[in-house]
């Protein structure tokens, strides 16, 4: 049985695109599933489609850095389910996910079956994860943890100055950038460190960047 759920499914690999909305098909009305292959063409169909309630998002999908993409969409579509898949495998980047608000993560050797447990699962408002694995067996760090969560707290336009603040740019080139002035980009620098329990920018900047740090290359990956 369908159910009216409108769904995205963002990856830029057309047979696995291909393969979700096959398994998704079992779940969700095909009218119902829009599909794109960066990151710039997903936020363009949130905009367009702002009744979107579940995202199928690639881990390295293209315009992504490691999880800033899943970061970004939690950010400012708090209420929008994310399910991640990835050809990676490693524990760590799971349980990274898992923190920074992934409903679920789905490795693209899962079977079409499993797929669809995961989908059922995640509508139903559960999470997913595949068996036997063991989170807790790989802590990550506390401290990237909460910055992770934390990161829902920012405005969208806080989100933009956190992530210019990490790229290494001045107050006054960011209200260039913005079209604001540097007072009210000050305002922002002060709300974000506040909402993130941080001491300074340099800090912030540092730990927004270690989300685009995920040695996806170096990870297990299994055939």
């Amino acid at each position: 049985m369908t159910t009216q759920v409108k769904a995205i499914i963002a990856d830029d690999h057309p047979l696995f695109r291909s393969a979700l909305s096959q398994a998704a098909a079992n779940y969700l009305e095909k009218d119902n599933i829009q599909e794109c292959y960066d990151l710039d063409s997903l936020f363009s169909l949130l905009e367009a489609h702002p009744e979107t309630e579940l995202i199928f998002l690639d881990l390295n999908i293209p315009g992504a850095k490691g999880l800033q993409g899943l970061t970004q969409i939690r950010n400012q579509y708090p209420d929008i389910l994310v399910i991640m898949v990835s050809a990676t495998e490693d524990v760590k980047i799971i349980n990274h996910a898992m923190e920074a608000g992934a409903c679920a993560y789905i490795p693209k050797s899962t079977s079409l079956s499993n797929i669809g447990k995961a989908i059922e699962v995640v509508i139903d408002g559960d999470t997913w994860l595949p068996e036997n694995l063991d989170l807790e067996a790989h802590p990550i760090d506390d401290e990237q943890t909460e910055f992770a969560q934390n990161l829902e707290k920012l405005t969208p336009q806080q989100y933009k100055v956190l992530a210019m603040i990490a790229d290494g740019l001045l107050n006054k080139q960011i209200a260039y950038e913005m079209s604001v002035q540097e007072t009210t980009v000050k305002q922002h620098v002060s709300a974000i460190l506040r909402k993130l329990g941080l001491n300074n920018r340099t800090q912030a900047g540092i730990l927004f960047n270690q989300l685009s740090q995920i040695d996806t290359k170096s990870a297990e990956v299994l055939a």
